[in-house]
């Protein structure tokens, strides 16, 4: 399980990072939209890479799933467009502040209600306050 948590630190590592790069591309070439297309061409071509190297057969499925889970693909479109666009006003940390609220909050409710397949994991007195300590010490950053 440690491998996990170092893969997702590592992934959590890398949102701000995206984040100020694709605003300084944003900026660099005056399109947000632009920069965002570009960003998601250089995914979509990596994970084209990684599906062939692990094996394609899952892409057979695809069309059998269904449609409510496509959903994730405009979610992420929706968080690259307005990171690109609005860090370079607000600034990478305040961006990514309020995108680890959001997360916060949506986790807590995807967990306790077992949304979309997820593990259900209740929101007791502990968690909440674990949360909301998370929530100020993300909101301490910002502060200082």
């Amino acid at each position: 399980m440690a491998h996990y948590a170092v893969i997702m630190l590592l992934a959590g590592i890398g949102i701000p990072v995206l984040a100020a790069l694709n605003a300084a591309l944003g900026v660099k070439i005056g399109s947000p939209a632009v920069a965002a297309t570009v960003l998601f061409s250089v995914a979509f071509f990596s994970c084209v890479i990684v599906m062939i190297v692990t094996g394609p057969q899952a892409l057979a499925k695809v069309t059998d799933a269904p449609r409510h889970l496509f959903l994730a693909g405009v979610l992420i479109a929706f968080y690259v467009l307005t990171v690109t666009y609005i860090a370079p006003h607000f600034g990478v940390g305040n961006a990514v502040f309020f995108v680890l609220m959001g997360q916060l909050i949506s986790t807590a409710l995807i967990d306790h209600f077992g949304l979309f397949g997820a593990r259900i994991t209740p929101m007791g007195g502990t968690r909440a306050l674990g949360i909301a300590l998370m929530a100020l010490g993300v909101f301490v950053t910002q502060k200082t």
